[in-house]
């Protein structure tokens, strides 16, 4: 058995086609969102509908997050073994058959099942779009590609709160997210019958296969160990997830499930103004997200600093509303917190930008399981102790969501502990990178050990 190559091959080309075949991975990655993010404009409607309280209600995120956390490394693997179409079909289809089952479920614990398996096919779109990325643009246009992938992921939020919401309380729960499920449907189509995983001679190196089945199961185990050990072994495959963790998860907690009730029922607002205050998240992000890739690309030195002045405003903002005098805060301060909360989504994608160079082509879609495992353990801690704390406190939602400034210390504190080791580490393969060799022959999918 041969390990695979550590040497970069020649950067992919890019391009129209590149762009193309690029739309069709993201589109999936749209639709994944619409459907992760469908709950958060239906929280209320899903309480009433199942008779649940707030920690139940919670479960359903919860749940739906701990699948798409507890995969992000399984898929991660699978992505590199298997390749992306692959992946992306299997998670289209099982987010899919999730959407359609929470339409029709009849019972909590049917609702439950659907959401998981939802959760489940989430979880390999994500990584899978960052991979086709990394394979059919050039390097340098890494960050960018990278925060247009989230850019588009936040449309289909928008969309979840500007046409899922409406539609929602104009036809009822099961049309509304039966019909929605349709557009899984859709995208399949192009994925399975246009995608390609890499340009023709941009593939991987070739590794070769084991001899027998015995030989066959013990480089499979071997290969899983491998992946994972050394990518955990790159401080900056750590740094990345620690990044993630730290930004992602408030501003995911607000539009997962608990902005709208919080807007609602702790600020006193209508179920639209609510709604316009979650579209300004989506807006923001999609506007900054753009902002963060190019400042990104052009000065790796910002990478630290953008993620931490997100964290340190996101904190500020959060304080202010909490402990603002009085039961309401003012629409103004509540207008401020969601263009912040818009920042977390792209400060989260800089994390993917200090796996990137650490890990070889051949162990991409590991390093960004790792990563991006990161802000959804973050965002289910946060849901769940919100949850609980609402039933414990009667609503009291300054006290639940005093939660985000926890996991904000702890990963600021891992930030700090892992920065330098990092960036020495990214500074020392930078250097001793080999010029890039000429197109590879083109390998197979999936590479073989």
């Amino acid at each position: 058995m041969s390990a695979p190559s550590p040497l970069p091959v020649q950067d992919p080309p890019g391009g129209r086609r590149a762009v193309a075949v690029w739309s069709i991975g993201v589109s999936v990655y749209f639709v994944a969102v619409i459907f992760r993010t469908s709950l958060g404009v239906a929280g209320l409607d899903a309480a009433d509908r199942f008779h649940v309280n707030a920690s139940a209600l919670a479960t359903f995120s919860l749940l739906q997050l701990l699948v798409y956390a507890g995969m992000q490394i399984p898929v991660g693997l699978m992505v590199d073994r298997l390749g992306t179409k692959k992946v992306l079909t299997l998670g289209a289809v099982l987010f899919t058959a999730g959407q359609l089952g929470f339409a029709l479920s009849p019972s909590y614990g049917t609702a439950l099942a659907a959401r998981a398996l939802l959760g489940c096919g989430d979880a390999m779109t994500f990584i899978s779009v960052l991979r086709l990325g990394t394979r059919w643009f050039p390097a340098r246009r890494g960050p960018l590609v990278a925060q247009l992938a989230g850019l588009v992921g936040m449309a289909g939020n928008l969309v979840s709160t500007l046409v899922l919401a409406p539609v929602l309380h104009g036809v009822g729960w099961v049309p509304a997210f039966a019909g929605s499920a349709v557009a899984g449907l859709i995208v399949l189509v192009p994925l399975v019958l246009f995608l390609r995983d890499q340009p023709q001679g941009h593939g991987p190196p070739a590794a070769v296969p084991a001899r027998g089945a015995a030989g066959a199961a013990g480089a499979a185990g071997g290969y899983v160990r491998r992946q994972i050990a050394e990518s955990w072994r790159e401080p900056g495959t750590r740094l990345g997830l620690w990044v993630h963790f730290t930004t992602q998860f408030p501003a995911m907690v607000f539009l997962l499930l608990w902005g709208m009730p919080f807007l609602i029922e702790a600020q006193g607002l209508s179920r639209s103004t609510a709604g316009g205050l979650l579209t300004l998240v989506v807006a923001s992000n999609m506007a900054l997200g753009l902002v963060y890739g190019q400042i990104v690309g052009r000065r790796r030195s910002a990478r630290i600093p953008l993620a931490l002045g997100t964290v340190g405003l996101t904190a500020g903002l959060w304080l202010a509303v909490l402990v603002h005098p009085g039961d309401r805060a003012p629409m103004g301060l509540l207008v401020a917190l969601c263009l912040v909360l818009g920042t977390c989504g792209p400060a989260s994608m800089i994390g993917f930008d200090f796996a990137r160079p650490a890990n070889p082509a051949e162990r991409q879609g590991t390093a960004s399981g790792i990563t991006n495992m990161g802000g959804f353990v973050a965002s289910m801690t946060t849901l769940l102790a919100v949850g609980v704390l609402l039933d414990a406190t009667g609503d009291d939602y300054r006290i639940a969501f005093s939660t985000v400034f926890v996991l904000q210390a702890l990963g600021v504190t891992q930030i700090l502990r892992l920065r330098r080791p990092a960036l020495s580490r990214e500074r020392e393969l930078r250097t001793a990178a080999p010029a890039r060799p000429g197109p590879t022959t083109p390998a197979p999918e999936p590479a073989r050990t």
